[in-house]
C-alpha cells in the first residue's frame, strides 16, 4: 500500500470521476499528493460502466500510425497523448489491475470478462489505497464573474449546502454533453466562455441520424440489423446522382448498422459520424452511400441483376442470384427510384452505391460522445489553462473526437496521464522542495 500523503503535500482537486479524472488521480497520488476528486453524481464512472454494458471495448490492437489517424484534424495534438500512454499501456495497465484483456475478432481490445464493473472497481481500490479521496453529490459551481479563474477557491453545490475547497492545482474533466443522467451535461461550458476561455460549441458525435422513411418501411423494418454492408459519405449532397464519379471515388467502411424508427445508428454509422455531420451541417442534408454487397465486384452484380429472369419478379431475380432478401431488399425499394428498378443496369450500380438522404444527427443527448470543448488555442501542451495557471484540464471536455473502437477511451485516459505530468511540473515551479527527494 501506498504511505500516507504528508500533511505538507501539495493538494489537487480533480473535478469529473470519469476515466480522465480518474486517470489523473492516479498519476498524482503515485507521487504523493493530496488528490480529492468531486462529481456530482452518487457515484464516479457512471458513462464507463454504461459503455461497459455490451462488453468494455477498452483500446484497439491497431498498429500506432492507423491508430492515430482516426483522431482526423486533431491527430496532430492526440499524438503526445498516445505517446504518454498507448494502446500496449493501457493494456498493461489493466493487467496491472488484474484485468486481462483479449483482442477480439475486429482488433478490438476487450477485458477478459467483458464487463466494466470488474475493472472499476478494482481501480476505485487502489485510488482509495494510494489515499485518494472521493466527494460524490458535489456539483462544481464554476467560478463567479468576478473571481479569477486561477483562484483556489472552489465552490461546490452539495446535499448539505455550498460547500468551498481550497487546491493548489485543479483538473478539470467534466466530459462533454452527451449522457447528462450519466453526468456529462456541459453545464460547464458557459462558466469558462465567461471568463474568455474559448470553447467550439459542443456536436454530437458518433451519433445516429434522422431519415424521412417511408411508413411501410419503419414499420416492418426498425431495429434491425444489417450485416455485410459497406458505406461511404457523399462528397456532396449532389454526389448521389447515378453513376457519377463521387460514388465511385468516395471511401467506404465496411461493417454494420441498425435502422432505427427515425433511421440509422449503430458502429459503421458512427465511424462516419463526424462527416456526415459536418456535411448536414454544411449544406442541410447528407447522403450515405450504401454497398449492399461489398464482397461483389461492380461487374459481377451488374453480370447478375441484368442475367435474363423471365417471368420473376424483380424481387425474386435479386433474391435468386445474389442473395438479396430482409431488410437489404427493403432498403434497396425503399431508396432506389422507380427508373432504377425499370433499368436493370441501373438498378446494379444502386445496389453497390445506394443512396441514403440523412437529414439531420440525432440530439447530442442521445449520441455517445460530442465533438466541440475547450480548444487547444485555449491550453498548453501540458493541457494547463493559458489564462489560468494551475488549471488543468483533461478528457472529452477538450475539442477532439474520435470514433468507437477503443479510440475515444484510450485518448481519455491518455490525456489524464498528460494533465497529471502537467500538474506536477507546475506544482514543482510553485512548491519549493516538492517533490521531496
Amino acid at each position: 500500500m501506498t504511505a500516507p500523503t504528508p500533511r505538507d503535500a501539495p493538494c489537487v482537486a480533480v473535478i469529473g470521476g470519469g476515466p480522465a479524472g480518474l486517470m489523473a488521480a492516479e498519476r498524482l497520488a503515485a507521487e504523493g499528493l493530496q488528490v480529492d476528486v468531486f462529481d456530482a453524481m452518487p457515484s464516479v464512472g457512471r458513462k464507463f460502466l454504461m459503455a461497459g454494458r455490451g462488453g468494455l471495448n477498452l483500446t484497439h490492437s491497431e498498429a500506432a500510425a492507423p491508430f492515430l489517424a482516426r483522431y482526423g484534424e486533431r491527430a496532430a495534438q492526440l499524438a503526445p497523448w498516445l505517446q504518454a500512454m498507448d494502446a500496449t499501456a493501457l493494456r498493461d495497465w489493466a493487467h496491472q489491475l488484474g484485468i486481462d484483456t483479449f483482442v477480439g475478432s475486429s482488433g478490438r481490445v476487450f477485458p477478459q470478462e467483458m464487463k466494466a464493473a470488474p475493472l472499476l472497481r478494482a481501480w476505485l481500490a487502489r485510488l482509495r489505497a494510494s489515499g485518494v479521496r472521493f466527494h460524490m453529490r458535489h456539483r462544481w459551481l464554476g467560478w463567479p464573474q468576478d473571481v479569477s479563474v486561477d483562484t483556489g477557491v472552489l465552490r461546490f453545490d452539495t446535499p448539505e449546502g455550498v460547500h468551498t475547497k481550497a487546491a493548489d492545482a485543479v483538473v478539470l474533466a467534466l466530459g462533454g454533453g452527451s449522457w447528462a443522467k450519466l453526468g456529462s451535461d456541459g453545464a460547464w461550458v458557459a462558466g469558462l466562455q465567461a471568463h474568455d476561455i474559448e470553447v467550439a460549441p459542443l456536436r454530437p458525435a458518433n451519433c445516429g441520424f434522422d431519415v424521412a422513411w417511408s411508413s411501410h418501411f419503419s414499420e416492418r423494418y426498425a431495429g434491425l440489423p444489417v450485416k455485410s454492408v459497406a458505406m461511404a459519405c457523399a462528397s456532396e449532397t449532389g454526389g448521389a446522382r447515378l453513376g457519377g464519379a463521387r460514388l465511385s471515388g468516395a471511401p467506404y467502411r465496411q461493417g454494420e448498422f441498425v435502422v432505427s424508427e427515425t433511421g440509422i445508428e449503430g458502429s459503421l454509422v458512427y465511424a462516419l459520424s463526424a462527416s456526415l455531420r459536418d456535411r448536414i451541417e454544411a449544406e442541410g442534408s447528407a447522403v450515405a452511400l450504401l454497398d449492399l454487397a461489398p464482397d461483389w465486384t461492380q461487374d459481377k452484380v451488374i453480370a447478375a441483376v441484368t442475367h435474363p429472369r423471365g417471368a420473376r419478379s424483380m424481387s425474386s431475380h435479386l433474391q435468386s442470384r445474389m442473395g438479396l432478401t430482409g431488410v437489404k431488399a427493403g432498403l434497396l425499394r425503399e431508396c432506389a427510384s422507380a427508373e432504377d428498378f425499370k433499368d436493370p443496369a441501373r438498378l446494379a450500380l444502386r445496389i453497390k452505391a445506394l443512396p441514403v438522404t440523412l437529414l439531420r444527427a440525432r440530439p447530442m443527448d442521445e449520441a455517445i460522445s460530442t465533438a466541440g470543448g475547450v480548444s487547444f488555442k485555449a491550453v498548453t501542451d501540458r493541457l494547463m489553462l493559458q489564462s489560468a495557471p494551475g488549471v488543468f484540464c483533461a478528457g472529452e471536455m477538450l475539442d477532439w473526437e474520435a470514433p468507437t473502437g477503443g479510440y475515444l477511451l484510450t485518448a481519455c485516459m491518455a490525456s489524464g496521464v498528460v494533465a497529471a505530468s502537467g500538474v506536477l511540473d507546475y506544482l514543482a515551479g510553485q512548491h519549493e522542495g516538492w517533490p521531496r527527494p
